[in-house]
């Protein structure tokens, strides 16, 4: 982390300021837009579809509900309330945890991956259609690596900070 007393604050200029809104404004607008296109196609929604995603790529389409809560960037009682929706239909299981009987694990059914198969088209027409159109002659993986390293930024000073006062 920063020390603002060691360094003299800098104003942004306009593009810096630009920028910054413009990234506010797409992280609000984005996702309800492509859950509005997919909801639209009858398909999952977003949230949903975003939880069936991450368990269909880990081994044995299992994750601990912490760890996919975390995956899907939200809270743990958010997810839950997902799992529960996605229950309700068949499309995952909770188990408790083998090794860690308090916890709980969210499994994929097969109903499950079928049903993210079957969404798949819509999320990824919505995604070409509200997102990556606009990046037309960007460098994509100079713009990720940059996305990446500003979405780490504060797990990463927050690890220098504790090295630090170590």
């Amino acid at each position: 982390m920063s020390n603002p007393a060691a360094e003299p604050l800098q104003p942004l200029n306009r593009d810096e300021e630009a920028l910054v809104r413009a990234l506010g404004q797409v992280m609000h607008v984005l996702p309800r837009a492509i859950d509005t296109d997919m909801v639209g196609d009858r398909q999952l929604p977003l949230t949903e579809y975003t939880a069936l995603m991450n368990l269909s790529e880990v081994p044995g389409r299992r994750m601990r509900m912490n760890e996919l809560a975390s995956a899907c960037h939200l809270s743990l009682s958010g997810m839950t309330r997902t799992i529960i929706r996605l229950e309700t239909q068949g499309l995952v299981r909770r188990e408790r945890c083998e090794e860690d009987a308090r916890g709980w694990n969210a499994v994929l059914t097969d109903s499950g991956f079928a049903r993210l198969a079957e969404s798949w088209p819509s999320h990824l027409a919505a995604v070409r259609r509200r997102f990556l159109q606009h990046f037309e002659g960007f460098d994509l993986d100079q713009l990720a690596r940059a996305f990446q390293r500003a979405g780490t930024a504060e797990t990463s000073d927050t690890a220098a900070t504790t090295e630090t006062a170590g």
